[in-house]
């Protein structure tokens, strides 16, 4: 082996190695970060997930360019044992066998490492290959209806390329693909199988990947998965990519179409169909699918996690955080006390007077049995607490306990909340109160 291909090799080596302490402080700091960051602040949160993500490939290239410099050569020269001066390590000789063994057996590591990233890229490129035998014409066909209609969404979606839609029969879940031409692939079963004002919130959502270039930072994604394919950091950042992408593109199509409830339920639908989609390929059903659905029925008050802030900063937020409380929203209408406060006064009141509890008739805001969970053959008993304002307006409703299914909980307590009509209030001492009623209903398959 020549001198040079031997630095090389050593210099990649150590590189990786080194890279197992950097990936895990470059983790812990994107932890933290991500504990000040507020929840709805998706596209933050996203944006410093991917500043780490290429922070963990540039630093493996700098320290390889580094020990491949003359620079570190000279100073390799004169020093007895890299690691200690490089690491400052005490030179126990627990620490010095240690290193001895791995500078013998650089090579094999680094012929290791080499393998597993020519499998890692074989199987991205038989993904590539996947995809592309999708797009070709005698796998797909073209659908005049549908077409026009993403031909729409794009002047909504301000996207200058042309989008093209595809009908696919053995395709398990919609797809997105194609960086200069994309392409949006739907399987033939979900054409047939789902509304069409469903079916366009999940086209919605592909134009809003399409829209944010999101098919080509994801292979980028890929292709530093498969460098540093052994560190576990490297893992956990890029489900934070993922996760935080497909909410962002949930809040674009949301605020285009301005139906964050109908994508809600879409996206509900989607959950009953079996997918198998390579990860270089967007697809509506990425990230935690009942979470973005949660987020969308019930989207979360931006908040700052002051914890972190005290463990890491050393700080005293306590002040801070009855400040935050204090400044309660103020709108233009009648503002109804809905804090914690005021929910565990009204708890406390319907506990120890009781004059008259507030009635509540489900006939005037029923739930619909969710679609998804008729084709499970999902059944049972939800209980649930419901606030009802003095005036009878329903304010919050909260699941005590569980059906066991998701889906039938959250219609119960959305159909509670936006029920049209009011109830009964109860009442305190003769007076109009605010109160809690325990409530439950029984979903039952005839």
């Amino acid at each position: 082996m020549s001198p040079f291909f031997q630095q090389a090799v050593n210099a990649l080596g150590w590189a990786l190695l080194h890279f197992v302490w950097q990936g895990l402080l470059i983790a812990l700091l994107l932890a933290v970060l991500l504990n000040f960051i507020a929840s709805a602040h998706v596209r933050t949160r996203y944006a410093t997930a991917y500043i780490a993500l290429i922070t963990c490939i540039c630093l493996p290239a700098k320290e390889f360019l580094f020990r491949m410099s003359e620079k570190y050569a000279s100073k390799e020269a004169s020093a007895s044992s890299e690691i200690p001066i490089q690491l400052g390590l005490d030179t126990t000789s627990i620490w010095l066998d240690f290193m001895t063994w791995l500078d013998v057996h650089m090579n094999d590591i680094v012929v290791a490492w080499m393998i597993c990233v020519a499998v890692l890229a074989i199987r991205m490129c038989m993904g590539l290959l996947w995809i592309a035998a999708y797009t070709h014409p005698k796998r797909s066909k073209p659908d005049p209806f549908w077409q026009a209609r993403i031909d729409q969404m794009s002047q909504q979606f301000h996207i200058r390329r042309r989008v093209i839609f595809r009908v696919v029969e053995d395709l398990d879940g919609l797809v997105t693909a194609g960086v200069v031409r994309p392409m949006i692939m739907l399987p033939a079963a979900m054409l047939s199988g789902m509304p069409v004002d469903l079916l366009e919130m999940l086209l919605a959502h592909e134009m809003a990947h399409i829209k944010r270039h999101n098919y080509l930072l994801n292979l980028i994604q890929s292709v530093i998965e498969m460098i540093l394919f052994y560190h576990p950091a490297v893992w956990w950042i890029s489900k934070q990519i993922r996760n935080n992408r497909e909410e962002i593109a949930d809040d674009l199509a949301a605020r285009v179409t301005g139906e964050p409830r109908r994508l809600a339920l879409a996206l509900s639908e989607l959950a009953s169909f079996q997918f198998a989609t390579p990860q270089l390929a967007q697809a509506a059903h990425g990230g935690n699918l009942m979470s973005r659905i949660k987020r969308l029925v019930k989207p979360e008050v931006s908040t700052v996690n002051w914890r972190a802030a005290v463990a890491i900063l050393g700080i005293a937020t306590s002040c801070l955080a009855v400040y935050a409380n204090a400044n309660v929203p103020v709108t233009a209408v009648a503002v109804v006390d809905i804090s914690q406060q005021a929910m565990d006064a009204a708890k406390l009141a319907i506990e120890r007077d009781g004059d008259k509890k507030p009635i509540i008739d489900f006939k005037n805001c029923k739930p619909e049995y969710p679609r998804g969970s008729i084709r499970r053959e999902e059944s049972g008993v939800v209980q649930t607490s419901v606030l009802v304002a003095s005036d009878g307006r329903i304010l919050k409703a909260k699941v005590d306990r569980s059906t066991g299914f998701p889906d039938l909980d959250n219609a119960v307590t959305t159909a509670l909340e936006n029920c049209a009509v009011k109830a009964i209030p109860g009442q305190v001492n003769g007076e109009n109160a605010m109160l809690w009623v325990k409530l439950q209903y029984v979903w039952k398959l005839k």
